[in-house]
């Protein structure tokens, strides 16, 4: 697993968002790649991540004395430049996996945009990291088998 490079696990087949799209656009885009952030992007270049629990943090609490059919209006009107993390921290292809295992773990965050120079080229989410993780693990088992 020290040995192990971004490039090797990232997800290269992504899904993007523009930084007006409204919030409602970006919770389906969600839903229906089943995926828990999206990368923004304008003109070509990374400018923020959206995650779930962003969309979340911008609904209304239960405790809001507007009516449903306010809250459904401002709600689509909420673009994702407004409340998306902008400047996220990035990795590179090359990045060491247990250099971004441990980035994720520092800042609290569950994915990391893949840059290459300026262009966006993957994620590198916690799942990945499991995935690597296990299949690493087992490839080890699997070597000590052979070796006992």
């Amino acid at each position: 697993m020290k040995y192990a490079r971004v490039e090797d696990w990232m997800t290269r087949k992504l899904v993007t968002i523009s930084p007006k799209q409204t919030l409602p656009a970006a919770h389906k885009l969600m839903k229906d790649y089943s995926i828990r952030r999206l990368p923004v992007v304008d003109a070509g270049q990374l400018i923020g991540i959206l995650t779930l629990g962003d969309i979340r943090e911008a609904s209304p609490s239960d405790a809001t004395s507007l009516s449903i059919f306010e809250l459904n209006y401002l709600l689509a009107e909420l673009t994702v430049d407004r409340i998306m993390t902008k400047d996220p921290i990035t990795v590179t292809p090359a990045t060491r996996l247990s250099e971004a295992a441990n980035l994720m773990l520092q800042h609290k965050i569950g994915g990391l945009p893949v840059l290459e120079g300026h262009k966006l080229v993957g994620i590198i989410t916690e799942s990945d990291i499991f995935r690597a993780y296990v299949r690493l693990a087992e490839s080890q088992n699997t070597l000590e088998a052979v070796h006992a």
